[in-house]
């Protein structure tokens, strides 16, 4: 058993440890008082392409034409603006101010709240331009193929909104989610059996002019990547559904090359996507290395 020791006060141990009394205080305490240094204005040689806040994490509501059709994920943030040559810096707190008046209404990630976002972002900082970009997962419902057991799975998914007084609005979204893919190669060559692998699709995609918000993007993006899939990823198996999972993959073997063709001519279909992009990248099952491969597109 250890001795019991006398114990210092609080103040006392702050002390022993570093803290030392407050100081004298000379420097204004109130705002109009105080110095302004991002806002000095001179020949700072060169504009700065970006500037602003990055890592933030806020909770937001997400729409989904999948169950569930409302949800609360935890998103984060990334803001921007340029600013001019003539200008020192910029408030990094009027980018907080800005998510804060967002969050407290309830932060609902459609593009027409992001659009009024950044245009009143560029306002608040007095520049013509402004950025958001915001990854969060995004949960979906999907049952098991036999037993109609369902539970979540979940994609990573991105937008971006650039906001400038003379191009307007500019958007990019993407995706990122699971899938099962099974070697050619493997199945071609053995007596039995196929090896198989998790496979990551990443897609990012611009949109049309005429793109309406009532179609949901996110589900579009996951289709165009799972229906070209050998194997769909489930959160619950049966072992019915097992089978049929195996099964279903043993038929619909993949290389990494199919993967971003076949995914890239459901984009190249959807009417209201204009460029896109399209990586896999497949977790080798039977090497130490990950294949992949990558396609790039505009209409």
């Amino acid at each position: 058993m250890n001795k019991r020791i006398q114990l210092p006060t609080k103040a006392e141990r702050h002390k022993l440890f570093g803290s030392v009394e407050p100081g004298i205080k000379t420097k204004p305490t109130e705002k109009q008082d105080m110095p302004d240094l991002q806002n000095s204005r001179k020949d700072f040689l060169f504009e700065i392409d970006s500037v602003g806040i990055s890592n933030v994490k806020l909770p937001v509501i997400v729409l989904s034409s999948l169950e569930p059709k409302e949800q609360t994920t935890i998103s984060t943030f990334k803001l921007t603006s340029k600013i001019p040559y003539d200008a020192k810096g910029t408030n990094m707190s009027r980018f907080t101010e800005q998510l804060e008046n967002y969050r407290k209404q309830g932060f609902q990630l459609t593009l027409s709240s992001l659009y009024d976002f950044t245009k009143e972002l560029a306002e608040r900082l007095k520049q013509k331009d402004a950025e958001i970009e915001i990854t969060f997962p995004w949960f979906y419902e999907r049952k098991g193929p036999a037993s109609g057991i369902s539970g979540l799975n979940h994609a990573e998914a991105r937008i971006k909104v650039s906001f400038d007084q003379s191009l307007g609005f500019q958007t990019e979204v993407g995706l990122t989610c699971a899938v099962t893919t099974l070697c050619p190669c493997s199945k071609e060559i053995s007596e039995y059996s196929a090896h198989n692998q998790r496979g990551y699709i990443s897609m990012t995609a611009t949109f049309t002019e005429d793109y309406k918000e009532e179609t949901d993007w996110k589900e579009a993006l996951l289709h165009a990547a799972e229906s070209n899939a050998s194997a769909m990823i489930h959160p619950v198996l049966k072992r019915p559904d097992e089978k049929m999972v195996t099964e279903i993959a043993y038929e619909n073997p993949r290389f990494v090359e199919d993967m971003v063709r076949l995914v890239a001519a459901d984009l190249y279909e959807l009417d209201f996507i204009q460029s896109f992009k399209v990586e896999c990248r497949n977790e080798e099952s039977i090497h130490l290395h990950d294949a992949i491969a990558t396609l790039s597109f505009s209409k």
